[in-house]
């Protein structure tokens, strides 16, 4: 049987570069405003992400507001539907087709500004 090992002198344990200057961390605001290279890359990938949102939405709008008179042309059954006495083509064209650019209108902002909050945060963090 071996004798319990008595106990010893406690020992702090410290890496020989405790007093080595640490490098000064710039927040990613400040290469922004500096307009470092940095803060290039950071503004460039924004920009870039708003703008292909922006394409999508314009696409979406291009493919609606180009393919309503297109399925109305290849489906002539459609032009004869009446909507309350108005031929349904001048219905959608003139009227039902607002209420949805106001909801893409919508989405599109509600995009951009989650956009923004995530580069917010990339910007912010520590």
């Amino acid at each position: 049987m071996s004798p319990e090992p008595r106990p010893g002198r406690r020992v702090a344990v410290t890496s020989p570069r405790t007093a080595a200057a640490r490098r000064p961390r710039y927040p990613a605001t400040r290469e922004i405003d500096e307009q470092t290279h940095l803060g290039e890359v950071y503004m460039g990938s924004l920009l870039r992400t708003q703008f292909r949102l922006a394409l999508f939405v314009c696409t979406v709008l291009a493919c609606v507001v180009g393919g309503l008179p297109l399925l109305f042309l290849l489906i002539p059954e459609l032009r004869a539907v009446h909507l309350l006495g108005v031929p349904l083509p001048w219905a959608v064209l003139a009227g039902l087709i607002y209420p949805a650019f106001v909801i893409g209108a919508w989405l599109y902002v509600r995009q951009a500004e989650r956009n923004e909050r995530h580069f917010a945060d990339l910007v912010d963090r520590p």
